[in-house]
């Protein structure tokens, strides 16, 4: 089973998990990290330069590869986001070669194969995860993207972008309209 056979996107996404007997959950442990209610100055994304099927094990290293620089670094003043959710199931139908294998393989009788695993189909320009800091932790989120990125079977580019800061709406009060009678 190599990877590089499952990177290429081909066909319709297959994700009918109703038919598919023992299938594989993803191996990806959480998709948000960090603080979440935080106040963030920059936002640095890695966005995707080719179309492909990253396997559910290529984004958990990322997610691993990326996170470890950030709790090193930042302890706990970041948010990352994994976004693509790998929901295509891949499938593999073994063959043996060699001598005796006559007795063992069934060929393309019943060659539907077994799943093996889970991937998430990803377009030109899409955003595979991000990464929110203050304005002084800047190079680490785009140091801690390039870690993640060499466990991609793509190219991809480090985007990041200052975050406009939020206006929270006050409440406007309203006056009673009491002065109003009920004509009944």
């Amino acid at each position: 089973m190599k990877a590089k056979n499952y990177g290429p996107v081909k066909g319709q996404a297959y994700t009918r998990k109703e038919y598919v007997k023992g299938f594989p959950p993803p191996k990806i442990v959480k998709f948000t990290m960090g603080d979440t209610k935080g106040v963030w100055d920059y936002e640095a994304r890695l966005i995707a330069n080719e179309r492909k099927q990253i396997r559910h094990v290529a984004l958990e290293a990322t997610r691993v590869a990326t996170n470890r620089v950030l709790i090193d670094k930042l302890v706990n003043d970041y948010l990352m986001q994994v976004l693509p959710f790998p929901h295509i199931i891949l499938r593999e139908n073994k063959m043996i070669f060699g001598a005796h294998a006559d007795r063992l393989q069934q060929g393309m009788r019943r060659s539907f194969g077994r799943t093996i695993g889970t991937a998430a189909r990803i377009e030109p320009g899409q955003t595979i995860i991000t990464v929110r800091v203050k304005a002084k932790d800047v190079e680490v989120a785009k140091e801690s993207l390039k870690r993640g990125l060499a466990k991609l079977p793509l190219t991809c580019r480090i985007v990041i972008e200052k975050l406009e800061p939020k206006v929270e709406a006050k409440e406007v009060e309203t006056e009673d309209d009491a002065g109003e009678v009920d004509a009944e």
